[in-house]
């Protein structure tokens, strides 16, 4: 059914899922939602799948009509995000109802915002996904960016009310700043380049520049040197690989990246810093700091488990006995440590 109707596409905003794995070897990006994290939270909080398909919304939002009532959320760096005016929450499930307006005011902290809708996005798939590649004007609406008139379709899902409220504790959410601290494995061609050179990666400084896109991050600061030259025989390119071509300046390698390149790769940024990664803007800045393999697979461990516990959560199945007669009491395991929560039963003519 059409859920959504475009009156202004904002910046940049596309349609994204967890993005098509499996033909990097035939030359085609994975693509998908920059920030995975709040995609993820996003779905789960109006009761989808993890990995259907949402709006990301960069920097600048849309403005979109609700054609059919259905439960939103909003997830991801905040752009101010606004229902009829009002100021709309962020990482919590609200009934948008027929008639209504979502917008945004501007960017507060982070660069991307995740709007999920029950259901989710329904568009074709392509090569097992939904998400839009620009570039080859694949994926999404016909490639492209949204734009006025678009009306977007939702996949039926049960009733919007079973999942308003839904929301995770503030101290499980995410901060956004215009510093990021990014954790890094060195290689696969780190050999190529000088001992002063990796210092140099390792310690300074570097800024974000207005040339970076979801394809990669170009960064400018202090020159970081090879031992000969930046080219080497085209290989595959992973995700947060960091590039270093002739000029010295680092650039980090991200969802729309090509599948392979022949510049030296110093280092590959680790997965659970990539979705801190998407979070920043041109302007803002990163520091690079090395971990070994084992770590970036305990730290991806770490954040899976919390994932999961937050899942949970926002889930929660009840825990007899209940706290008093009308209400339930869940407890659930985030990160460690116990929350309980007390839920009182509301009627439905409520």
């Amino acid at each position: 059914m059409e859920t959504l109707e475009v009156m202004k596409p904002g910046l940049l905003t596309t349609i994204q899922d967890l993005g098509r794995h499996g033909y990097q070897q035939y030359g085609v990006p994975v693509s998908g939602a920059m920030d995975s994290f709040a995609l993820r939270i996003g779905n789960t909080l109006v009761g989808n799948t993890e990995a259907e398909a949402g709006l990301e919304i960069t920097i600048l939002g849309p403005e979109l009509k609700i054609l059919e009532d259905t439960a939103i959320a909003i997830t991801g760096g905040d752009l101010t995000p606004t229902l009829d005016g009002k100021s709309l929450p962020m990482w919590e499930t609200v009934l948008a109802k027929k008639g209504a307006a979502i917008a945004f005011r501007g960017p507060r902290s982070g660069c991307r915002a995740y709007l999920t809708v029950s259901g989710g996005i329904e568009v074709p798939q392509l090569m097992g996904s939904r998400s839009t590649y620009i570039k080859a004007q694949i994926g999404g609406l016909g490639g492209r960016p949204l734009r006025v008139g678009d009306r977007l379709k939702t996949i039926p899902n049960r009733q919007p009310r079973d999942f308003v409220g839904r929301r995770i504790p503030r101290e499980l959410l995410p901060t956004y700043t215009g510093e990021c601290d990014l954790r890094v494995v060195m290689g696969p061609q780190d050999d190529q380049f000088t001992d002063e050179g990796i210092r140099i990666f390792l310690t300074s400084e570097y800024v974000i520049t207005p040339q970076s896109d979801r394809m990669g991050y170009r960064l400018v600061g202090p020159k970081i040197a090879h031992k000969t030259g930046a080219d080497i025989i085209s290989d595959g390119i992973p995700l947060g690989a960091v590039q270093v071509p002739g000029d010295g300046m680092p650039i980090i390698m991200l969802m729309d990246r090509q599948t392979t390149g022949g510049y030296t790769k110093i280092a590959t940024v680790i997965t659970v810093d990539v979705d801190r990664l998407a979070q920043t803007k041109p302007g803002d800045r990163v520091r690079f700091s090395k971990v070994t393999v084992e770590e970036a697979h305990a730290l991806l461990k770490e954040r899976e488990l919390r994932v999961q516990g937050i899942r949970d959560l926002i889930e929660a199945k009840p825990t007899p006995p209940a706290a008093k007669a009308g209400a339930r009491k869940f407890r659930v395991r985030v990160a460690g440590k116990v929350y309980e929560v007390l839920v009182e039963e509301v009627s439905r003519a409520s």
